[in-house]
């Protein structure tokens, strides 16, 4: 029975910054096993953030060079961790940041060079897991359900609060998942504006009152009608939530509020869609669930048949890096790791391109 030893690096849509997780993962009669031995975050500066959240608009000549000197600064902060950790490390699987998602279009792109990353890290690298599934004619996403399958089968749903919305099921022996929509993208857009990090807690927004306007706007977008497998990203937030934002006459503290009442509303309704148990629980993870004020209101929306679990901090924060390293494990082992059921792809597939520091 091998342990894998691996640094899962993961870079999201709400920009914070990136979170590296030191994992030990194993399998045993079957079973998948994990231990997050080791994590650190590293924000990002202004700039880098800037930097990151226009690559959308950048030409094709400066987006591969912010691909290659990304892929540097990645390689960097793995290096400098893992000489912090005196462990031994196996391999990096690395998510990058993703700057083009229309997978519709064929197209989809994670920043993050993983030669170059291995390269500077002088560490084997497993990255770039959405282009087969999305050459496949699948959308790319959400990858992380497969560890939802495989490490936390004990919860009816998984929840993922990240920049977006996205949950995970079993439904008649499959594994089903989507992106619902938003979480904390507009929430960190609206406290950035205001010069703050983030709504420590929620307790702006719960300060705030409802938008009853702007609510039923919202809860109208064409996105949340369609059926899935379907995804999301920075783009569709650009295009249809930034413009109501800026149209909007609302306080700060009632767009915070209202946008959390949003999430929630559109989160239990999908739950109440899929419930098929007389009590189901919900594994909350990722920032938006250490956000009270957004898990009060879902459970709220949600009412007594299905409970909100936050488990502990590190796992919130740090699952999404975790799955990274369990597919980069996957990847390695010639297993399954992207769900056709999930993605709408024609089949599933083991995904992931493997790099190694050249020279060795």
């Amino acid at each position: 029975m091998r342990t894998y030893k691996v640094l899962g690096l993961m870079s999201g849509t709400s920009l914070d910054g990136l979170d590296m997780a030191y994992c030990h993962i194993w399998e045993d009669n079957d079973h998948w096993h994990f231990s997050i031995k080791h994590t650190k975050d590293v924000s990002y500066t202004d700039e880098m953030r800037d930097y990151l959240k226009n690559a959308i608009y950048l030409s094709v000549e400066d987006h591969s060079q912010l691909h290659k000197d990304y892929g540097v600064w990645l390689g960097e902060q793995a290096k400098v961790y893992i000489e912090e950790l005196g462990e031994e490390v196996d391999f990096i699987a690395s998510h990058g940041h993703t700057s083009h998602h229309r997978p519709d279009e064929g197209i989809t792109f994670q920043l993050g060079d993983g030669q170059v990353l291995a390269n500077t890290s002088d560490k084997q690298v497993v990255c770039d897991f959405r282009t087969k599934d999305v050459s496949l004619k699948g959308q790319g996403a959400p990858l992380v359900p497969i560890g939802d399958r495989l490490f936390f089968h004990d919860y009816e749903f998984c929840l993922n609060l990240g920049g977006i919305s996205n949950i995970s099921f079993e439904k008649e022996g499959e594994r089903i998942a989507f992106d619902i929509g938003l979480a904390n993208m507009p929430l960190n857009y609206i406290t950035h504006k205001m010069g703050l990090s983030y709504d420590e807690d929620g307790q702006l927004a719960r300060s705030g009152n409802l938008d009853q306007g702007l609510l039923d706007q919202l809860n109208r977008l064409e996105y949340y009608a369609l059926p899935y497998p379907k995804s999301t990203g920075y783009e569709w937030f650009t295009a249809k939530i930034i413009p109501m934002i800026e149209a909007s006459k609302a306080t700060d503290a009632d767009l915070l509020h209202t946008f959390i009442h949003h999430n929630c509303e559109q989160i239990a309704a999908v739950a109440h869609t899929y419930a098929t148990k007389p009590q189901s629980r919900i594994l909350a993870t990722g920032g938006g669930a250490l956000n009270g004020y957004f898990m009060e209101t879902l459970q709220d929306k949600l009412g007594t048949d299905i409970t909100v679990v936050v488990p502990d901090t590190t796992l919130v924060a740090y699952k999404e890096a975790l799955v990274f390293a369990l597919m980069g494990v996957l990847r390695l082992k010639g297993k399954i790791n992207v769900l056709s059921s999930v993605t709408g792809a024609i089949e599933d597939s083991c995904s992931g391109e493997v790099f190694f520091p050249e020279g060795n």
